[in-house]
């Protein structure tokens, strides 16, 4: 495929556009884009490379929006500069949107709703975010924070589908996200959940095992109190088990960032 003509072609100014773009609407210091250039050892001619790669982005803002000067959309500050754009427009304000939203309608019982929000949001970052970014230390850090809160929303969204009794909807979803994260406690909760409630105890039990045995052999843990209460019960056939919609001490508390 040819290059995408909506980003600058050269890797560090479109690095420069990524940090501003996650920061749209508010001031990114011009500290702050030297750091994440060149992290500890900016080169002497560091402020005048920056002024180049905004240039770019500018150059290319006037071909993408022809209507609007780009001076305007990229506004440079005293202190910096600041990408001005309609939060409905910004897919990382769009993507907070809908996560809040989905929180609101959870904490209220309104799992429908919580679902859909959810799966708006996850829809937004449905691919790795920042792909074929250049990252330093600040785009380091905004991806862990942005993979970290797509977790948080999967897992929320995935309990409000057990609260509405759709186990066997996310049962292979459940079954590919425990693989993948074979130390989240949060996704192998809810895999032995579902399990149980399709009827496949022997498989809910196994399920702790495997995470248990990840633990221990990789971290020097046992599995957290609340996964053994869970073990006990399924090993009881606790009838409260059963009962979608039941908001338990087994229920994980909900991310709020």
């Amino acid at each position: 495929m040819g290059e995408d003509r909506r980003t600058p072609s050269a890797p560090k100014a479109r690095q420069v556009l990524a940090l501003l773009l996650v920061n749209a609407n508010r001031l990114v210091s011009t500290d702050a884009l030297i750091e994440e250039l060149w992290a500890e050892r900016p080169p002497r001619s560091a402020l005048s490379a920056l002024q180049t790669y905004v240039f770019q982005v500018r150059r290319l803002l006037g071909e993408l929006v022809p209507g609007t000067p780009p001076k305007k959309i990229l506004v440079t500050t005293p202190n910096g500069y600041e990408f001005r754009a309609d939060p409905a427009r910004v897919d990382l304000q769009r993507y907070e949107r809908h996560r809040l939203a989905g929180q609101r309608a959870f904490h209220g019982g309104d799992n429908l709703t919580a679902v859909e929000q959810f799966r708006a949001a996850l829809h937004i970052f449905s691919g790795p975010p920042l792909a074929n970014v250049r990252r330093g230390t600040r785009l380091a850090a905004e991806l862990v924070r942005l993979t970290e809160s797509r977790t948080g929303v999967q897992e929320t969204r995935i309990e409000a589908e057990l609260e509405l009794g759709r186990q066997h909807e996310v049962l292979s979803e459940l079954s590919g996200l425990a693989s993948r994260h074979p130390q989240h406690e949060g996704f192998h909760r809810q895999l032995m959940l579902a399990l149980y409630r399709c009827g496949r105890r022997p498989q809910a039990l196994k399920v702790y095992d495997r995470l248990r045995q990840s633990l221990v052999a990789e971290l020097g843990l046992e599995p957290s109190r609340e996964l053994r209460t869970l073990q006990q019960a399924i090993l009881c056939a606790d009838p409260g088990l059963d009962a979608a919609g039941d908001r338990s001490p087994l229920r994980p508390a909900v991310p709020t960032r």
